[in-house]
């Protein structure tokens, strides 16, 4: 398994020949630091950064690929492991290997990607689902869609500006290879990682009490409850028996945004946001009554029920990464990669059809 450094880096134990010794001479061509190929320089950016070898101290046979945490700057990494491309088995392979690698994925031609596993939290319980490779294995043509949608879901609602954001950078690493010739990649993934607690979109009571009010003043209703205003959300206090509620309207999606924005330390009045896109019809139809007993000063776990479905491009900053990973079989070639583009198409499509449906 992977393995931590205490630098942070992560530590991958080399394979045995020939395709540890591959991998290693991959990682040395593409960072060498005299490498002037834009191709290969190019390829750098989809690719977790390579600190060369490492031996432990008391093993110094062992080696390892030290390489970048690509989860390291996270706080609820959720992450899902695909390998990429319609075969499975390199060229080199004897019949044996691909026998028995298209019996564990016999739709991988079809198809052209294949869920090795998935780790994703739910902000509703605060814990991790896991699912191996036999889950991604189960998945047919019918179900792929589905099985894909459940990395995405936050246990709450599915996280559609991620699907975007994935596409996006999805897209980026298709263009790299619908461009270039000089490598062909079979059993190698992609590693898709996004943030998967609420920190970004986040919104407690106190937010909203101390936010500033504008000269807008406050008054006492009868039992002894305080009734705040702003702009965007009405929130009533009750001392008696801590109930909180919140008339959340359209206005409430700015209100978000310019929380969200928030983050980056600058005043909610200094920012802009286009609203124009959001689905009127939809969540905003009509105002939502949000109800929930002792919530101790926090709206989140209701108000992200209605912040999840909010149109992705309201959504544009969402934590998201997508590397290459698993090198061990990586060949030169004078053609393109049809099979690693064909996976990589497929995927966007599937995950379009998540987002549009």
């Amino acid at each position: 398994g992977i393995l931590q450094h205490p630098d942070g880096t992560v530590l991958k134990q080399l394979q045995p020949p020939p395709r540890g010794p591959r991998e290693q001479e991959f990682y040395n061509k593409v960072y060498d630091p005299d490498c002037c190929d834009h191709i290969l320089l190019e390829l750098r950016k989809f690719l977790p950064k390579y600190f060369g070898v490492w031996s432990p101290p008391t093993a110094p046979n062992d080696t390892y690929l030290k390489l970048e945490d690509v989860t390291r700057n996270f706080n609820k990494p959720c992450i899902m492991d695909v390998k990429i491309g319609q075969k499975s088995y390199d060229p080199y392979a004897s019949v044996e290997k691909i026998q028995q690698q298209v019996s564990k994925y016999p739709l991988m031609e079809e198809i052209g990607f294949l869920v090795l596993g998935m780790r994703v939290y739910h902000v509703s319980s605060d814990s991790y689902e896991m699912q191996n490779q036999h889950y991604g294995r189960s998945l047919t043509r019918e179900t792929v869609k589905d099985g894909i949608s459940k990395f995405f879901h936050s246990g709450y609602c599915l996280r559609k500006d991620v699907v975007a954001a994935s596409i996006q950078k999805i897209e980026k690493i298709l263009e790299w290879f619908e461009g270039q010739t000089q490598l062909n990649f079979y059993a190698s993934s992609l590693l898709i990682v996004y943030e998967g607690s609420c920190q970004a979109t986040t919104v407690r009571l106190s937010d909203v009490t101390l936010m500033e009010k504008r000269g807008v003043p406050k008054g006492l209703l009868s039992g002894g409850e305080v009734l705040e205003y702003n702009n965007n959300i009405h929130v009533i206090n009750s001392t008696e028996n801590g109930k909180i509620e919140a008339s959340v309207s359209k206005g409430l999606s700015k209100f978000y945004a310019l929380h969200k924005k928030a983050c980056s330390k600058r005043h909610h009045s200094q920012l802009s946001l286009k609203v124009e896109n959001l689905e009127q019809g939809n969540v905003w139809k009509s105002s939502t009554c949000i109800a929930q007993e002792h919530l101790n000063g926090n709206v989140l776990p209701q108000l992200e029920k209605v912040f999840c479905h909010m149109p992705a491009e309201t959504k544009e900053s969402a934590n998201v990464d997508v590397r290459m990973i698993d090198f061990a079989h990586v060949f030169p070639s004078n053609t393109k990669d049809e099979g690693y583009i064909y996976g990589l198409k497929n995927l966007i499509t599937v995950l379009q059809n998540i987002l549009d449906n």
